[in-house]
């Protein structure tokens, strides 16, 4: 089964800049986020209706908390059986990830490329100066790989 990524329809990847090397030129700026005090239920409706696996989430000051997924509800969900307890009553800020991995805009994807093998991520929230502006996934990478391929580094 295809893994879905947290981002809304996909643009057609085309870089502002010839030949760029940067993620700021390859990531998805129209973002479907979250905040904490969502509920889980609200938050499977989403993802079911625009057709990803997750999201980041952000707080009242919009700065990045956290990531919810799909895999974090089927976890709670699972616990929540277990546990004999309801599930529906909870939050995102008690399922999210806390724990996420980003990248700077300014960074390339050669750098990209190597955090997602480091982490095993499938994607990226990217940051410009600690703000939230896009994400940048596996797949965006092996794309603009594709579009680079009769450049030659030295």
């Amino acid at each position: 089964m295809p893994i879905k990524s947290f981002q809304a329809a996909r643009q057609k990847l085309v870089p502002k800049k010839k030949n760029s090397l940067l993620v700021r030129d390859y990531m998805t700026r129209n973002l479907i986020t979250f905040s904490p005090q969502q509920s889980i239920l609200e938050v499977m409706r989403i993802l079911i209706r625009n057709k990803i696996s997750g999201g980041p989430v952000m707080d009242d000051l919009s700065r990045l908390v956290g990531v919810i997924s799909e895999a974090d509800c089927i976890k709670h969900l699972s616990e929540s059986k277990y546990f004999n307890q309801p599930f529906f009553d909870r939050k995102v800020a008690d399922s999210m990830s806390e724990n996420v991995d980003t990248i700077e805009i300014d960074k390339t994807i050669f750098d990209a490329a190597t955090l997602f093998h480091e982490t095993n991520r499938r994607r990226l929230p990217v940051l410009d100066r600690g703000r939230l502006v896009g994400q940048i996934s596996r797949q965006d990478v092996v794309k603009a790989a594709l579009l680079l391929r009769s450049q030659r580094w030295r």
